[in-house]
């Protein structure tokens, strides 16, 4: 099945209670070549009416935040977990987020994207289970959004959903801060080449996640690349989380 195969039977979708109260079921837009996946929880009402994806106030909040990272939404796919507008805004139901689902695991599919940015709660949880993430209690949940997680070959970011700015405008520079990182996880660290980190992986003396993490990850949060880039010296056997490695230290 191709994307447009695919969409098709989303817009046909009848599956659930959702397609009753719903004008049009959602399908995902953009790059079919992205290497970034953003995966919302459910369109609102203006997307609802208008069958895009972000066209409301958080559409704008979001174009913001992707303007500040550097990033064009031409360059990469969003979709929702959830493919109908939810009555009300309410949460959804297990078995709209299980139907609906399945929808989701075909584009990631097709799409086969580097990185998926799952944006607020919901669309994290779905993600986080998929791929066998574990996460905390709801109550400390905020916690993992900005914080990169390794699934088979795929990086994980979750993000806070552009509407939370609307109601809490203290969070923004946060989350700046965090969307920043969806620019960072697209582009290798510029040290890599040259870095030992690399040289022990080939020698196969370091675990791949050290280079999926740090290197070809959220390399900005590495010690060797905040020192290297403030000229400190280092040894070559300390790893991207400053510890010291003493087996890496050649005779």
């Amino acid at each position: 099945m191709g994307i447009e195969n695919l969409n098709e039977e989303i817009r046909r979708c009848n599956r659930c209670r959702l397609s009753e109260t719903r004008l049009n079921a959602l399908c995902g837009e953009g790059n079919l070549n992205a290497k970034l996946m953003l995966i919302a929880q459910a369109p609102g009402k203006n997307e609802d009416r208008g069958r895009k994806m972000f066209i409301g106030p958080s559409g704008k909040v979001l174009d913001e935040l992707l303007k500040i990272a550097g990033i064009g939404r031409k360059t990469i796919y969003m979709t929702n977990l959830i493919k109908c507008m939810l009555p009300k805004y309410r949460t959804p139901k297990q078995d709209e987020i299980a139907t609906c689902g399945r929808y989701l695991d075909k584009e990631i599919e097709l799409i086969n994207p580097k990185v998926l940015a799952p944006l607020g709660y919901y669309a994290t949880r779905y993600i986080s289970k998929k791929y066998d993430i574990s996460l905390p209690s709801k109550p400390g949940f905020y916690k993992i959004y900005g914080k990169v997680f390794l699934a088979e070959d795929k990086k994980i970011l979750p993000l806070q959903h552009p509407a939370a700015v609307l109601y809490n405008d203290s969070i923004k520079e946060e989350m700046i801060k965090n969307y920043h990182k969806l620019k960072v996880l697209l582009t290798d660290c510029k040290w890599y080449p040259t870095c030992p980190m690399k040289r022990f992986y080939e020698e196969r003396k370091l675990n791949k996640e050290w280079i999926e993490l740090y290197c070809k990850g959220d390399w900005e949060s590495c010690i060797r690349y905040q020192m290297e880039e403030s000229g400190d010296p280092h040894p070559d056997w300390m790893l991207s989380d400053g510890s010291i490695d003493e087996r890496l230290k050649e005779e």
